[in-house]
């Protein structure tokens, strides 16, 4: 079997960690002795600074030993708001690879529904099904895994995953019984909830060995790493105080080992009494003093690559800093220096030396957390307005307008209501509630208020029916809807009052709304819709001569609109149903089709 001993290379958060590497070794290996064996989860859990990242670098390095492809991605805290945000990074290599025909020949019938979610196909004009997204990423990535077999795929702090891409892993790793290919991911315990929570609780169940949980490094191994750092002299009281000072955490004690190493402080009994100085200095309050000690440039380079969180590149930072190029390009060579950022690593899947990275989450939530609030507020509001104008478009920018406080902007109202329609068209309607709401807060103008309710309850009609059903009854109470926005309100209403178990006030709703109208379509789409639900949802409780009035609405309908066509199709059916002429059935059906087919938007 393949040495698990880390290498001298390996990081040293590898001590003591030679069981979860022979696991990893093993399923290395069964990935690549056959391409028809069963896919396999790990799952790698842990405190901060445990040593999950270290081990995802091992299992790559391993991996790629054996001559697999490696494709990874990183959560992270502030860009959980960014859906798609993960899985996009993950499929990275194959998205660049592929031109666009053979995109479409790979993901075949789910181009469409699957590739603007990846940013690789224009969204349609309608409301993308989240469900049918996931399945479209599903498939595609199952293709992707059986074309570049053996594959692994890598995953760090999951729990900062976006929902959207939390939902996919679930329902791919679902399916790993028929697609030979090697998933790991690691998380921390906690930090997430709700649905995202409930997603990785998935994951967890389908792997195929309990989850990895990483422990502190014992007393041994710390005094083993203090010595393979600093020399053999460190003496064992020395060795003991590391120990205890960082709780056997491998970040925290790396991290002070470098700090006694530039110190120049002797590892023995008598200097072990400075190492807690030497740690407050290495991380929180103590970070933050050294990053001030670099200068107040270079401190607002660090703010600003905490605002954008992730595509850090020097250029971006200068705009969103007030930085002129030389001064960023100095300000960044300094925070490499003191390892606060560091350049996009070659494992990372960007072009080498295009961006930076924080060297570690602990450090970017550090220098984040340390931006003094009302600053920190302006500068997302900025960073929005650089991230608009490099192109990026309004659901990029989203997620720093949600951080800006509510001022009675107008423009903010309407770029989080593009921001809106884009996560909508993607497939990512929380991502969409979440700027409506936010727009609400501002508030929007009494001319709009109502059309942001009604946009923000057909945001939440999948997902939140009950919630839906108050958003559009306000909006509906209020001007500013125009005709067909308002009957649009009105359908999408009663569907929720579906949703909802409230039949009887689903078709009441539809039916009051109808007699507020003259003959024409709009009246006739709403009666189509009475006569749907009532046929539909009522069963054997139907309005007393309701086929007798559908026949009747439906003597005067060509097909000309799919309200007409609606209607066809319903009397169609309820004719059936009742046994008439079979002929005249037919008849109802061809004239409801377009040249033998549904129409758009009835099927």
């Amino acid at each position: 079997m393949t040495e698990v001993r880390p290498t001298e290379a390996a990081s040293a958060s590898l001590w003591e960690r030679d069981e979860e590497v022979a696991a990893v070794v093993q399923a290395i290996e069964n990935l690549c002795a056959d391409k028809s064996t069963s896919g396999s989860l790990l799952l790698i859990r842990g405190e901060a600074g445990i040593g999950k990242t270290a081990l995802l670098g091992e299992v790559r390095r391993l991996a790629e030993r054996q001559g697999c492809m490696v494709w990874s991605a990183r959560g992270g805290e502030t860009l959980r708001s960014v859906p798609f945000n993960v899985v996009r990074q993950l499929l990275q290599p194959a998205l660049v690879s592929l031109l666009p025909e053979e995109a479409r020949e790979y993901f075949g019938d789910w181009y469409d529904i699957a590739g603007p979610a990846l940013g690789i196909a224009e969204p349609g004009d309608r409301q993308a099904d989240p469900q049918g997204v996931c399945d479209g990423l599903v498939a595609a990535v199952r293709r992707l895994a059986r074309r570049d077999w053996p594959l692994v795929l890598l995953i760090d702090d999951a729990q900062w995953a976006d929902e959207e891409t939390l939902r996919w892993l679930a329902a791919f790793c679902e399916r790993l019984e028929d697609v030979s290919v090697l998933v790991v991911v690691a998380r921390r315990p906690g930090e997430i909830s709700g649905d995202g929570a409930r997603y990785l609780d998935s994951v967890a169940a389908a792997a195929d060995a309990p989850t990895a949980v990483l422990s502190a490094l014992t007393p041994a191994a710390t005094a083993g790493l203090t010595r393979a750092t600093l020399g053999d002299h460190a003496d064992a009281p020395f060795c003991r105080e590391v120990w205890a000072v960082t709780g056997g955490n491998p970040y925290d004690t790396v991290e002070l080992l470098a700090r006694v190493s530039e110190s120049e402080l002797q590892p023995t009994e008598s200097s072990a009494c400075e190492l807690r100085a030497l740690n407050r200095a290495a991380r929180g309050g103590g970070l933050v003093a050294r990053l001030e000690e670099l200068g107040i440039d270079a401190t607002r380079f660090a703010w600003a690559a905490a605002i954008l969180g992730h595509g850090i590149s020097v250029d971006l930072v200068a705009k969103l800093a007030t930085l002129d190029d030389e001064t960023a390009v100095r300000c960044a060579e300094l925070l490499r220096n003191a390892r606060i950022l560091t350049e996009v690593s070659e494992s990372s899947q960007q072009p080498v030396g295009s961006e930076l990275e924080f060297v570690h989450p602990l450090i970017a939530s550090a220098v984040y957390n340390s931006i003094p609030d009302a600053l920190r507020t302006a500068m997302h509001g900025i960073a929005a307005q650089v991230v608009t104008e490099s192109g990026l478009g309004a659901a990029m920018a989203s997620r720093h307008l949600l951080q800006v406080h509510p001022d009675d902007d107008e423009e903010l109202v309407e770029q989080l209501r593009e921001a809106a329609r884009e996560h909508l068209a993607v497939g990512a309607p929380d991502a969409a509630r979440r700027c409506l709401e936010r727009a609400l807060r501002e508030p929007p103008r009494d001319e709009v208020h109502a059309l942001v309710l009604f946009e923000l309850g057909c945001a939440t009609l999948l997902t939140a029916p009950a919630r839906t059903i108050g958003h559009l009854q306000t909006a509906l109470a209020m001007p500013g809807l125009d005709t067909e926005t308002r009957v649009d309100a009105v359908v999408r209403l009663s569907q929720a009052l579906l949703h909802n178990d409230q039949l009887d006030e689903a078709v009441h709703t539809v039916e009051a709304e109808a007699a507020r109208h003259g003959e024409g379509p709009y009246r006739m789409r709403l009666q189509a819709v009475q006569f749907m639900w009532e046929g539909l949802f009522a069963g054997d409780n139907s309005t007393p001569g309701r086929s007798e009035r559908l026949a009747r609405l439906a003597d005067t309908c060509t097909g000309r609109d799919n309200s007409e066509r609606a209607l066809l199709i319903l009397r169609g059916f309820d004719a059936m149903t009742h046994g008439e002429n079979a002929e005249e059935v037919v008849e109802l059906c061809d004239r409801s089709l377009v040249n033998g087919r549904l129409a758009p938007g009835l099927g």
